[in-house]
């Protein structure tokens, strides 16, 4: 799908040593079952660290554990640190960072007591605004690496499996499609079947659940890949070096597990975003959550392979964001809400209407609610040509106030359905202005 903050930071180089982090069962379970939140296709987890409660993006396409945010976290203690370098997608130069060593990462007794953490210095690389969600960091390859892991994005559930678990193993024989894989570098690779211009090419891509997007094509790794006739120039989001900028259009067909996808809306990032990422060899691009979030999905990093069923979702049309607004959440503030009063409730407020009238049955209270922003506006989109601009603040979204919405809800409107009629009203230096355009499609 279409991510309106669609962020790639899965990408980088580290100069530093690497521990020997390794999660374990700290009780003799057969499984755990970790619940998760998931934001247009990305995977949220609560894992503590070092006693406090932290919330990480699960991704297949970093080695690293990555902090970044802290804000509400103070009493986080580090250990070891080390000045170091990231470097990955974008075109600006390597960050600073640090590296923290002989920490405890544990959730629901999967426990790791050596884990190597890198902190994030540069601030704007927090992308919790973008998802509506206090984020604090990423956590990929040591979570993964020496059990089963299955992805379940009905139920919304991460389920670990300790070896000892035989009763999986036979409902993967029965019901999913085994293939392999690749772990190399320590990231998972598959061969996919992809055709393009009436071409199709077994395409090696990076299985990558940080990756919002269906499927990332890099068209300086092979002359059989080729550009849609019909795509569009976008922002692609942040990462580690930068903003990242390409392409998008839509492809005839790429093919993961039993499923061959027809017309996904792909895309083609630009050789500058790219240039500082390390490749292994053969590597034509990426499957992002938005193919993933079609299935039911194990990988099996010790065994090299990944396990796929497809679940309800696996026929819906691939869809983008037809407004060209991207919108992000722009922090809180304090609203006044009335609400009946319960005449038992004698702590209830009284709200005075007039200098002559009281009404008693009404109460107020005082509410914390989101306030959104738009972070960009695409050239000549639908949006960009009814007059809206980057930093214009949301009020409502088809007559309803954005206090009661979430970044969830508000991209589904604007990719809802070619031809629909969206009316914004926003406030921009203090005024307010009203906006009305349709979704168009145009890829």
């Amino acid at each position: 799908m279409r991510f309106v903050f669609t962020f790639y930071v899965f990408l980088f180089t580290v100069f530093s040593t690497s521990s020997q982090s390794k999660f374990k069962f700290e009780k003799n379970k057969s499984s755990i079952s970790i619940p998760f939140k998931l934001i247009n296709n990305l995977i949220f987890i609560p894992i503590n660290v070092n006693g406090e409660k932290l919330t990480f993006l699960l991704d297949t396409g970093v080695e690293k554990t990555l902090l970044f945010s802290l804000d509400d976290k103070e009493q986080v203690k580090f250990f070891n640190l080390e000045s170091i370098k990231l470097k990955g997608l974008g075109s600006n130069e390597a960050i600073d960072a640090y590296m923290s060593s002989k920490n405890k990462l544990e959730v629901k007794g999967f426990v790791d007591n050596d884990h190597e953490i890198y902190l994030v210095l540069d601030q704007e690389f927090n992308f919790s605004s973008q998802v509506g969600i206090p984020v604090n960091g990423i956590i990929g390859y040591h979570f993964f690496k020496n059990h089963l892991i299955e992805i379940d994005y009905q139920r919304n559930k991460v389920i670990v499996y300790n070896e000892t678990n035989k009763k999986v193993n036979k409902k993967l024989e029965r019901r999913y499609k085994e293939e392999t894989i690749t772990i190399e570098e320590s990231k998972p690779y598959y061969v996919s079947n992809v055709t393009t211009d009436g071409n199709t090419l077994p395409a090696k891509l990076l299985l990558d659940t940080g990756n919002s997007d269906a499927i990332w094509l890099f068209l300086d790794k092979s002359d059989e890949i080729k550009l849609p006739k019909k795509h569009i120039s976008d922002y692609l989001g942040r990462g580690f070096s930068g903003n990242v900028y390409g392409l998008r259009g839509r492809i005839e067909s790429f093919k993961f597990g039993s499923t061959t996808f027809k017309n996904p809306i792909t895309t083609f990032p630009d050789s500058t975003s790219i240039r500082s990422v390390n490749f292994v060899s053969n590597r034509l691009g990426s499957l992002g959550g938005e193919v993933f979030s079609r299935f039911s999905v194990f990988f099996d990093y010790p065994r090299q392979k990944i396990y796929t069923l497809p679940n309800d979702k696996v026929s819906v049309p691939f869809n983008f964001n037809m407004s060209g607004i991207e919108v992000q959440h722009d922090g809180l503030e304090w609203v006044k809400e009335m609400e009946p009063a319960n005449n038992k409730n004698t702590s209830g407020y009284t709200l005075k209407l007039d200098e002559s009238h009281v009404q008693d049955n009404l109460k107020v209270k005082f509410a914390l609610k989101p306030v959104f922003t738009i972070n960009s506006v695409r050239k000549d989109s639908p949006a960009a040509l009814a007059g809206l601009r980057k930093n214009d603040r949301l009020l409502k979204i088809e007559g309803r106030s954005t206090h009661d919405l979430t970044i969830e809800k508000i991209n589904g409107l604007l990719k809802s359905e070619e031809g629909r009629t969206i009316e914004l009203v926003v406030e921009r230096d203090g005024k307010q202005y009203k906006y009305k355009f349709q979704l168009k499609s145009i890829i």
